[in-house]
């Protein structure tokens, strides 16, 4: 496997004294008998229990989550060359994904999200959300076992027409790997600058949400409400903070996914599921997440 420099085993020992080592071992040895799922690092297997508050069997079930959707959602997790993807150069350069320095109060670590390119046409989704995926593995496996995340969207310049390009199975997959299969501890979902679209968008999200995700929602039409979850000195200088501006934001995190180039490569060569080796009966995309067909769709001039 390419580099990547995870929190040592020690350290996370020393920051998360609920962790333990034969709760590692236990999982460790529950991962070698599943002959359908890839090989796993210790470190890795600290952040599943981390985000299950050590808990066996829910980790159990992100870790078994997390591989599938990655094996089974192409469009998020397949052709991730940061160099080679001409998808890929162009999301680069219509938004920005950048986790940010600093926490809340309560010492959660914030991913903030923005378009920079206002023109609907030159927004895929599929496209954004591979890039945002690729941005958070980074910073999950970076950062270690952390205690909080926030996702953090900004909407400023959000259009009725970005809504258009969106589809309800889309939304569907990604809201299905955050819940079920990211490992994390998710204490946020924050949309900063609302736009009307918005209420079109969370229309489209909320058949697909959890009551625990819908209790961690909040949108924000001004800086005052945003303040009482997030320090608004971190955000970007042009979201009216001072962590920098946004073009030397993204140049720093585009730098350091396109210097884990090797990583991403290999991680889909190697990091799936074998559905043929799977016990019992494979499972399937359609199965999993449905059909494009059975959705109704949006249509938004």
């Amino acid at each position: 496997m390419a580099t990547i420099k995870y929190v040592p085993l020690e350290e996370e020992l020393k920051r998360n004294p609920e962790l333990r080592k034969e709760d590692i071992e236990a999982l460790r040895e529950w991962c070698e008998k599943q002959p359908h799922l890839p090989k796993m690092t210790d470190s890795e297997l600290v952040i599943f229990l981390h985000s299950n508050y050590y808990l066996m069997e829910p980790t159990k079930s992100t870790i078994e989550n997390y591989y599938t959707s990655r094996t089974h959602l192409p469009e998020f997790f397949s052709n991730r060359d940061p160099i080679g993807s001409k998808e890929l150069r162009e999301a680069m350069k219509i938004g920005i994904y950048v986790p940010l320095k600093g926490t809340t109060k309560e010492g959660y670590r914030i991913i903030y999200s923005r378009l920079t390119d206002l023109e609907p046409s030159h927004f895929v989704y599929n496209d954004m959300m591979k890039l945002y995926n690729m941005v958070m593995d980074l910073f999950i496996l970076h950062e270690g076992a952390y205690k909080g995340h926030i996702i953090l969207m900004d909407m400023q310049g959000l259009l009725i027409s970005h809504a258009g390009r969106l589809s309800p199975l889309g939304i569907k997959k990604y809201l299905y790997y955050l819940q079920e299969a990211l490992p994390v501890r998710l204490k946020g979902l924050h949309f900063m600058n609302s736009v009307p679209v918005m209420d079109i968008i969370l229309s489209m999200m909320k058949p697909f949400m959890k009551k625990e995700l819908m209790d961690v929602l909040h949108i924000h039409s001004n800086k005052e409400s945003l303040a009482k979850f997030i320090p608004i000195e971190i955000l970007p200088n042009e979201a009216g903070g001072n962590a920098g501006t946004i073009p030397e934001l993204r140049s720093n995190c585009l730098k350091n996914i396109e210097e884990h180039r090797a990583w991403f490569i290999e991680e889909e060569a190697t990091r799936r599921v074998n559905e043929s080796l799977r016990p019992g009966k494979g499972k399937t995309a359609t199965e999993l997440f449905g059909a494009e067909g059975s959705f109704k769709k949006l249509d938004i001039d």
